[in-house]
């Protein structure tokens, strides 16, 4: 019976790459290698060793392949996620485990290695914070593909799909999905994942449609069913009547449409009907995204995360490591400016082959991480502040700390500051006397403060991920109560109207680098509320530019007043995808 008859079902997730794509069902089932057990007599455990050691470098040459492959045929921004799978076979803790398993308990090498991945794997996915789920993924990844090279087991791919199809799946590892043929993937449908997901990335890049965190879509569809991904509101349809299908022929048409007016806007400046001019800024995390926002015509690096650096290896960076990624990005961002958040690391990012310095903590996320660790590790952070100062001498560079809580720990960071200074002055090194240093503000203690730091700050920038969870005490990553993570919560908007307030009235600007500066619903609130810039990723700068050119300032100020009067923030949400809507004119 042709599938196409069947009742049509909507599958509700969350929206990860845009597009909206039609076709058949492919249904990809990953199943974990199955490992023997069995005791390794003593005098052949070498031989195991040496095994390890050839697989191990037979997976670095495959994922070195695949990594050299996305590089050329989608970007290096894309490829370095496999900078994290060539780690994860550089830590010398997992290999060492490994060994010594085998020398303990005399079983293979294969058994020895998962069992020592396993505990990792665990160990990671059990963390609350984001980036570890996803380093769970790498890891178990990187883990399969060495364990079928330890058997001799050929490489999975999703390279040879036949036909054009949607792929479903449970997830898909980062190097599977780097195989994905573009031509035959029309979209991706998956049980599990976030935004943030390295599937989702390479999907945006890809321009794959994709629809993420759909629990048991696998259980629900079959091979051959036809549906459609809804990439923009997070919907997989399966098995859609004839007037859905037609109502999306004609939504998918008016959103290529808006598509190419967003890229056309995209080369006019940011301003307002009523000729208000605002800053757009962009997130980087490694210098060679420079390159991308020039591109998407940033006007200056709101956000370089750091921290990339710093877990892209098993050693901690250098000065003069840092510095040459600094100065490429001041350099690269010239004439506008690079602001460089120092490390934001600690116990829920700890870096491979360096547990010594990250204690277990039972609520690492509110624990030792960010400022706490750099002032607690002078050495570290002294390190990253002369590489800081020393690119500042060529281009526009500001620092900014994450995570402080008051003025306590503010004149601690620059104390450290000024003697690095004094360091660089005797060293006859150059730098930029008059560099701007700045602070998140993301702990809701520093915003209550907001007006004691801004008199010892040169700018603010709002993180508005860390503030809205912190402020709600709702884990965003948490599933069963991810729901009432709300960037339109009452508390949320007067908190964020304070913070502005009290920057302006210390002659200071503040800007918004968390993931509400790049939603184009919320652009108009925030710069209602006062924000001076808004910082994101390069690829959202079209959506936030195309809103600010068809708004005025007038009405995003009456926008703002109004949703400090509401107390829902379902109404206040409401009121802002209203405004949007009403503007540009989509629908």
């Amino acid at each position: 019976m042709d599938s196409r008859a069947k009742t049509e079902t909507t599958i509700a997730g969350i929206a990860a790459s845009p597009g909206i794509a039609y076709g058949q069902i492919f249904v990809y089932l990953q199943s974990s290698v199955e490992v023997p057990s069995y005791i390794v007599e003593p005098d052949q455990r070498a031989g195991e060793v040496e095994r390890f050691e050839r697989a191990i470098v037979a997976t670095r040459q495959q994922i070195s392949r695949i990594k050299h492959e996305v590089e050329k045929n989608i970007g290096p921004e894309e490829a370095a996620i496999f900078d994290a799978h060539l780690m994860v076979l550089d830590d010398p803790a997992l290999i060492a485990e490994t060994v010594r398993d085998l020398e303990t308990t005399g079983q293979n090498i294969e058994t020895c290695f998962q069992k020592v991945a396993g505990r990792y794997i665990k160990a990671f996915s059990e963390f609350e914070d984001r980036f570890l789920a996803e380093r769970a993924v790498d890891l178990r990844d990187v883990a399969q593909r060495l364990l079928k090279n330890l058997m001799g087991q050929d490489e999975t791919s999703l390279r040879h799909i036949v036909g054009q199809r949607i792929i479903v799946a449970s997830d898909i590892a980062p190097s599977e999905s780097a195989t994905l043929d573009r031509s035959a993937a029309l979209a991706l449908a998956l049980n599990s994942g976030s935004r943030t997901s390295h599937a989702a990335i390479v999907a945006r890049s890809m321009k794959i449609p994709s629809v993420v965190g759909l629990h048991d879509l696998t259980a629900r569809v079959h091979n051959g069913d036809w549906a459609i991904v809804d990439g923009y509101d997070g919907l997989v349809i399966v098995n859609p009547t004839e007037s859905t299908l037609f109502r999306y022929g004609k939504i998918q048409e008016k959103k290529k449409s808006f598509e190419a007016r967003l890229l056309e806007s995209n080369r006019e400046p940011a301003v307002t009907r009523d000729g208000v001019a605002v800053t757009l800024l962009a997130n980087i995390e490694k210098a060679e995204e420079v390159a991308a926002a020039k591109t998407y015509r940033a006007e200056g690096v709101g956000l370089y995360r750091t921290e990339f650096l710093f877990l892209a290896g098993s050693h901690i960076p250098s000065e003069e490591e840092q510095f040459v990624a600094y100065r490429t990005a001041v350099e690269g961002m010239a004439p506008h400016a690079v602001i460089i958040r120092t490390l934001d690391i600690g116990g829920d990012k700890p870096m491979a082959g360096k547990s010594d310095l990250f204690p277990k903590e039972n609520n690492p996320f509110m624990g030792f991480r960010a400022i706490r660790f750099c002032l607690a590790h002078p050495e570290i952070f002294k390190d990253q502040l002369r590489a800081i100062l020393r690119a500042s001498a060529f281009g526009r560079a500001k620092i900014m700390y994450p995570m402080i809580s008051g003025v306590g720990e503010l004149a601690r960071a620059n104390a450290m500051l000024a003697e690095c200074r004094d360091e660089l002055r005797a060293r006859g090194v150059r730098f930029d006397e008059t560099i701007e240093v700045g602070t998140m503000i993301e702990i809701p203690s520093a915003a209550t403060t907001a007006d004691l730091l801004a008199k010892r700050c040169a700018f603010f920038s709002i993180g508005t991920n860390d503030l809205i969870q912190y402020l709600l005490a709702i884990d965003r990553v948490n599933d069963r109560i991810a729901h009432l993570y709300e960037p339109t919560h009452p508390a949320v908007l007067r908190t964020l109207r304070h913070i502005v307030h009290e920057a302006h009235a210390n002659n200071i600007q503040v800007g918004v680098c968390g993931e509400m500066g790049g939603d184009p619903v919320f652009a108009p609130l925030l710069l209602g509320l006062g924000v001076d810039s808004l910082s994101m990723s390069a690829s959202w700068l079209p959506a936030v530019r195309y809103i600010v050119r068809a708004m005025t300032m007038a009405d995003a100020r009456a926008l703002a007043a109004e949703a400090l009067t509401l107390e829902s923030p379902a109404e206040i949400y409401a009121r802002c995808d209203a405004f949007y809507r009403a503007r540009v004119k989509i629908e």
